[in-house]
This record gives structure tokens, sequence and C-alpha cells, in this order.
């Protein structure tokens, strides 16, 4: 009964053309009202995967504060895992990444991957059924982002981009790289902010307690994992509200949550921006994202989802999954990681620096703040001086 209860505890909290803004969802706090209320000219635009899910893209063209002034280099940020668009601009015009590179001179465009509040659209499928729901991160990498980047160099005639990504947007990143090489020379840079791809040193209790049984393949995994996880609801806005504010005593839960879930005792964390946080995170996902993680962490591989020797010889024709080919990503590359991230630990990150081709690794910034954490990277206070200054520098010296 105490296995059940942790696995429930776990699956409770784990981790083309412009278009009009989209009204009806769930939140009245989306990309689009946030991004409009301080004054910003955003659009969303719409584009289809090969394998027909439809994703929406939110885009910063240009400055408030310039208006219209020429063409300008694009760059494309990823959100994580359970997040959207809205990542890059809760925290305002100030600390948002979104808004700072706009104000560097660059046109800045927002993915969405396939199942969050944003991209929960299919050709042919619904997203009330199950089959909707079966991927994982791994179509996110071969499928969603290019799409989404092919659609972005089309609608602004230029040649290449950059790259920022934020822990399941590195993640893919790296998946892209290796399935795909034809990226190479699209992608003029890439910033990979919390790099998560080996995970076997990951810290946070979430994957202690649900990685022996959710990280490998059983009836469990197969029965659950085509399903959505965590979707952005009326209730969540309400408890972010009522539960999350400044005023309520009850601050507390949320901040030991996000904590739970980035890592522990960071003095970073934005509590005024609680509320917000959490009317539009969780954005939603497939479990089948989950449990890929959880895999990794239980196998200490950083490779394709395992479903079995049966069925892995079916899909691979081989009785274990293919692994990732990060050695010959040929993309140039600067990671951005810290002592108390949860999820990308310090000695996965060295794993991955010392596999990456070294002509392609041009820079590993270890954050002095030994207490930053996961969440931290997107949210944390003071985060323009102690962060994304650096990024934009290396973005703009690339």
């Amino acid at each position: 009964m105490l296995v059940v209860q942790l696995i429930a505890v776990f699956l409770s909290l784990g981790l083309a053309n412009a278009l009009p803004a989209d009204t009806g969802r769930a939140s009245s706090v989306t990309t689009v009202t946030i991004v409009r209320g301080h004054g910003y000219e955003i659009e969303e635009h719409e584009v289809q995967t090969s394998d027909g899910y439809i994703l929406t893209m939110h885009r910063i063209p240009y400055s408030k504060n310039t208006g219209y002034d020429g063409p300008r280099p694009v760059v494309f940020l990823m959100h994580g895992l359970l997040c959207s668009s809205s990542d890059w601009v809760l925290a305002g015009p100030h600390s948002g990444l979104a808004y700072l590179l706009s104000e560097a001179g660059y046109d800045v465009w927002m993915g969405n991957a396939r199942g969050n509040t944003y991209s929960k659209r299919h050709a042919s499928k619904s997203p009330l059924l199950q089959p909707f729901w079966n991927f994982e991160w791994h179509d996110i990498g071969i499928y969603d982002l290019p799409a989404m980047m092919d659609y972005v160099l089309y609608w602004t005639n230029v040649t290449q981009l950059t790259y920022v990504g934020h822990s399941q947007g590195t993640t893919s990143f790296f998946v892209l790289n290796s399935m795909i090489p034809r990226f190479k020379s699209r992608i003029r840079s890439a910033h990979l902010l919390a790099p998560v791809a080996w995970m076997e040193h990951m810290e946070s209790p979430l994957a202690t307690v649900g990685g022996p049984l959710l990280g490998q393949p059983n009836a469990f995994v197969e029965l659950f994992g085509s399903a959505e996880f965590l979707p952005n609801t009326q209730l969540m806005n309400l408890f972010g509200a009522l539960l999350c504010s400044d005023e309520a005593i009850s601050q507390f839960m949320c901040t030991n949550t996000l904590f739970l879930l980035g890592g522990w005792n960071s003095p970073y964390i934005n509590e005024t921006l609680l509320p917000d946080i959490m009317a539009t995170t969780p954005a939603g996902c497939s479990v089948n994202q989950i449990f890929h993680y959880l895999q990794e962490y239980n196998s200490g591989y950083f490779r394709q989802f395992d479903y079995g020797s049966t069925r892995n010889k079916k899909e691979y024709s081989s009785k274990t999954p293919p692994e990732y080919d990060v050695e010959g990503i040929d993309v140039p590359t600067y990671l951005y990681y810290s002592d108390n991230d949860y999820f990308a630990s310090l000695i996965d990150v060295d794993r991955l620096r010392y596999t990456m081709n070294p002509s392609a690794l041009k820079s590993a910034y270890r954050m002095p703040e030994e207490k930053w954490n996961h969440i931290d990277f997107l949210w944390g206070l003071n985060i323009k001086e102690i962060l994304y200054d650096r990024v934009i520098n290396d973005i703009n010296n690339a």
C-alpha cells in the first residue's frame, strides 16, 4: 500500500499564418495576455508536425521601445517539462529572457511542445483519447523542433537562428541534433540552461520514489504511459491565487513544492511570482515523458525509450534502445549549470561535458551561486544580473 501511495504522490507532483489570440484557454494568464499587458507586440503562429500535431508558437518581433526597426536576428526559446512559452515572460520586462532578448535587438520566438496548454490539437486525434498522448520527449526532438524551427526560418527568411533551451528543452535539442544532422547548419549557436541528458545521479526524491518501478518496462508503464499528465486547470489557477500570494500564510506550501521539484533551500525564489507560476505551470505533458526520464535515471544511459526486449527488437532491431550520439553533435553549444539542481546534477553535467565534441562545446558555465536550483534558471531573483546578461553576451559573440 505504501508503494502505491508513493506512486500516487509522484504522479500528482512530478515533473502558416499569424493568428488572433486564443481566449478560450483554462487560464486568463496566458503568454499573450502577459506580453500585451507589458505593452509588447506579440503574435501567435501555428505549425503542423509531420505526424499531425498542431503546435502554437509565440513571437515578440521587436521591442516596444523601438517599434519595427527592420529584420532582426532570430532567437528560438524552448521550454522544459510541464512548462510552456509563458516561462520566458512571467518575470516581466526587467527579468524575463524573452523581453531582454527583444531589447537586445532580437526577433524572439517561443515554442510550445505537443500536449501542453498551447499545443493540444491534432489533425485527426482527440486529446480526450489515449492515442493523442502516445508520445514522449524523443518525439518533441524529432518532430516538434524541426517543424517549429523550419517554420521560423521560412517565415523570417533567415538561414540560421540561435537556440535557447531549459531542462527538457535541452534534452530535445540533443535528440534533434543526434537524429537529424541537417540542423547543424541552421542553428548558429545553442545556449542550454540546466542541461539534461544523462540523469543517473538525479537527486530528486520523485526519482528515488518512482524510478525503481516506473523507470523500466512493465505492464504499469505500458498501461498508463499514453495519458495526459498535470494539465493546466482552473483549479490550479484558484490554488495559486488563494494559497501562493504574498499575503497567504500558506505560501510556504508553494515554495516547498518548487523546492521539491527543482532543488532545496534556494534563496532566489521570487515569491511574488508564485500565483502567476501556478496559473501557467504545470502546462501538461504525456506521462511517457516522465517515464522516459525515469528510465534515464534507472539505467544510467541517455538513450531512446525502452519498451522491453521484445518490442525493442521490433522498434529498433535490437534488444536494447539505441543511445543518442551526443559526441557527434557539432553545433556551437554553451552550457549553464548549477550545484543545487535536482535534475541536472554536477556529475551528470560533467559526463555531458566530457562526452561532447570539444570543438562544439564553447563554454560550460558553472554558476558560483551554490544554491541556485533548476527553477531559478527561469524565475530566480536578480536573474538578469546573475545569469541572463551572460547568456545574451554569449549569444551576441557566438
